[in-house]
């Protein structure tokens, strides 16, 4: 193995994939936000929405999660410019990834409304509790309590999954590796680097979510 490992190539070049980790982290962030919404919206109409409202978001459903996120992407990307729709790089990469995640969303979000017992909602109507007291002092804590592992997981994977943004030269940390790689050949070299990256930023927010958890989801210890 004649092979020589050089990473100055790669630490010279330091401030693009900084940049690169910060747009990734942003990326991920405002997906998972609006996704949320989506996922949100979503569930409350497939749960209390009439039949053909359900029937179209379960259609969203089933067509997001039994197809790849690459083919996804290059459908908004290379497919909407057809019907006269064009978007820079980085917005059909959020685009897609909201669309990704919002079909995740409702199923994870639908899970948490229907575990909490449907007892617990007539108690609240029988003390007077508006819709509203209901929900927020009803069913959104026991409810988020429910479905925020599942919802981490998500962020995380939403994270690892914005690499294939790169397929449509977004500009986020895979992208900016793949240009150092070509300017540089140094191709071991460069994907070593942003493999410790990603995984440095899954071990970030899996700490950050555990410590919201700990402090504000978590029920207290019985006496």
């Amino acid at each position: 193995m004649n092979y020589v490992f050089e990473f100055s190539a790669v630490f010279d070049a330091w401030d693009e994939l900084l940049a690169g980790t910060l747009r990734t982290v942003w990326l991920s962030a405002a997906a998972m936000g609006i996704g949320l919404v989506v996922a949100i919206l979503g569930a409350l109409a497939k749960t209390g929405g009439p039949r053909p409202v359900r029937w179209l978001i379960d259609a969203y459903i089933e067509l997001i999660r039994n197809t790849p996120f690459l083919i996804q992407i290059f459908v908004i990307f290379f497919g909407l410019p057809a019907i006269g729709l064009r978007l820079e790089a980085d917005q059909a990469a959020l685009l897609a990834l909201v669309v990704n995640v919002g079909a995740y969303g409702i199923e994870i979000i639908r899970a948490g409304i229907e575990s909490i017992h449907h007892g617990q909602v007539e108690a609240g109507r029988a003390l007077g509790l508006t819709n509203l007291q209901i929900f927020r002092l009803i069913i959104l804590k026991p409810a988020l309590q429910a479905i925020y592992p599942s919802l981490t997981s998500q962020f995380i994977l939403l994270m690892l999954n914005s690499s294939v943004c790169s397929a449509i030269a977004a500009s986020e940390l895979t992208g900016a590796a793949n240009d150092i790689q070509a300017r540089t050949f140094r191709s071991f070299e460069v994907y070593f680097v942003v493999t410790g990256l990603y995984l440095a930023l899954s071990v970030l927010f899996w700490g950050l979510f555990a410590w919201i958890e700990r402090t504000f989801l978590r029920q207290p210890a019985p006496r």
